[in-house]
């Protein structure tokens, strides 16, 4: 979630400092070349008070010219800017050596159309903007008015490249100040990411907790804003009672299958003295106490549930291939009494395990495994590591399940409508997946081929990160 809303904000606060310094930049630009356009001007109207004195009649008039044509000559020279008074038909009065020539009447260049727009009487109008990457020059000309009649007009062509270099310095600066600003911004939004993000970060990290059955994980409602406080505050809330009502239900069951094993046990006491009494052979009596045996083991059965859902697992580093080969072992017997081939592939392999559960785990799936094989064919039990985990995979050569009834495999009391014949409850592979979740691991059901099924119990090799 950081990854999406830290960009987003990234993106926002550079938007609104591109906002800000685009138009500072253009105005540090035109602020540096007003400010020349106004030496200009006051440049071109002291040269045109000057020139407003020079005649074409004799007397001063040389004197005049020849003094005007040095001061635009040292301006020239002092401020390499070129300068020069022109007649209305464009003949020379007075200039600088070699600075400045006016163009044809039909030339559209910049200077052409200040001289033409002088002659009108008043001052040319301000140049276009010049950027930093552009070559172009500042040109500025003002009337040289006498008695009322524009007689000439004077004319400057300012090179831009130190203010062009100023306006690059300005916004060098206002660049610099952007970047800060920036790093500022982002830090402020990794701050305030964390502190908005904290308490989800945590919050997840409890949901996922007691998804995996760690039901005493709370949220500490320490950050943040007050709306995911107040959410936490509740999500703790919401916690207490689902597991208030789950520890209720397991008492219940519990207690139930515990409070019902004596009375039960007295019955079949009593069926069995009645047995006595009546013709050895009875069906009738034998059937009441193999469903009395049934319901004894179906009360275990719920009472083992109720215990492998409330007990904590003991977690260690265990060797999961002798602890498995043991197992094996250990149904060896029940196999061959059935007639059926109980084999194992049990190389060391360690997993992070609690060898009690585990071992509870693998006797009801290979008991499962063994009591849907037929007669001579083989339950294969093999043990692997595949990376961060490890596997049991015990497989069978009965008749398998279909692909609706995979999805309901190991719920509590469901049996395939084709095996209601075969002794159990529905309880061993619900207990089996109790006890695995419980060490953080996980039970899975697949077609074995050709027939048959093939269940994987997955186990962690190291201490999963919490």
């Amino acid at each position: 979630m950081r990854t999406r809303l830290l960009p987003l904000l990234i993106i926002l606060m550079a938007a609104v400092l591109l906002a800000l310094g685009i138009p500072l930049a253009a105005s540090v630009a035109a602020a540096q070349q007003q400010r020349v356009v106004v030496d200009r001007i006051d440049d071109t109207a002291r040269f045109a008070a000057l020139a407003q004195y020079v005649t074409d009649t004799a007397g001063g008039a040389n004197e005049r010219q020849e003094t005007l044509s040095s001061e635009l000559a040292s301006y020239h020279e002092v401020y390499g800017i070129s300068a020069g008074v022109f007649y209305r038909n464009g003949t020379d009065m007075a200039k600088a050596p070699g600075s400045l020539v006016l163009p044809g009447e039909n030339d559209t260049g910049e200077v052409r159309a200040a001289f033409d727009e002088a002659l009108t009487g008043r001052r040319s109008h301000d140049p276009k903007q010049v950027w930093p990457w552009q070559r172009h020059s500042l040109v500025v000309a003002s009337p040289v008015i006498r008695d009322g009649d524009v007689v000439a007009v004077v004319l400057t062509d300012s090179p831009t490249g130190p203010m062009r270099s100023r306006i690059l310095h300005g916004w060098l600066v206002i660049g610099a100040g952007e970047i800060a600003a920036m790093l500022l911004a982002v830090g402020a939004a990794l701050r305030l990411t964390g502190w908005v993000l904290r308490p989800v970060r945590v919050l997840d990290a409890t949901t996922h907790a007691i998804a995996s059955g760690r039901l005493k994980s709370r949220v500490a409602a320490a950050g943040g804003p007050p709306e995911l406080r107040r959410l936490a505050h509740a999500f703790n809330e919401m916690a207490d009672n689902v597991e208030d009502v789950l520890e209720q239900q397991r008492a219940f069951v519990a207690d139930a299958s515990h409070q019902l094993r004596n009375p039960l046990a007295a019955l079949l006491l009593r069926i069995e003295l009645l047995a006595f009494e009546l013709p050895e052979g009875n069906q009738e009596i034998a059937s009441v106490q193999a469903e009395g045996k049934r319901l004894a083991q179906v009360l275990d059965d719920l009472l083992d549930l109720a215990l492998a859902e409330h007990t904590e697992a003991t977690m260690s580093i265990t060797d999961i291939g002798a602890l498995t080969a043991e197992r094996v072992a250990a149904w060896t017997p029940t196999a061959e009494a059935k007639g059926v081939r109980l084999v194992g592939d049990c190389p060391a392999t360690t997993a992070w395990a609690d060898p009690v559960t585990l071992s509870s785990a693998l006797d009801a799936v290979i008991d499962n495994a063994v009591k849907f094989t037929p007669k001579d064919e083989t339950v294969e039990v093999t043990v692997a590591a595949n990376g961060g985990t490890s596997t049991v995979v015990v497989t069978d050569r009965g008749p398998g399940l279909t692909d609706e009834e995979l999805t309901r495999v190991g719920d509590r009391f469901w049996r395939s409508g084709r095996h209601q014949n075969i002794k159990g409850s529905g309880l061993g592979l619900s207990i089996s997946r109790a006890l695995l979740a419980a060490g953080d691991g996980s039970i899975t059901y697949d077609h074995h081929e050709p027939h048959g099924l093939k269940v994987t119990v997955t186990v962690p090799r190291s201490r999963p990160l919490r």
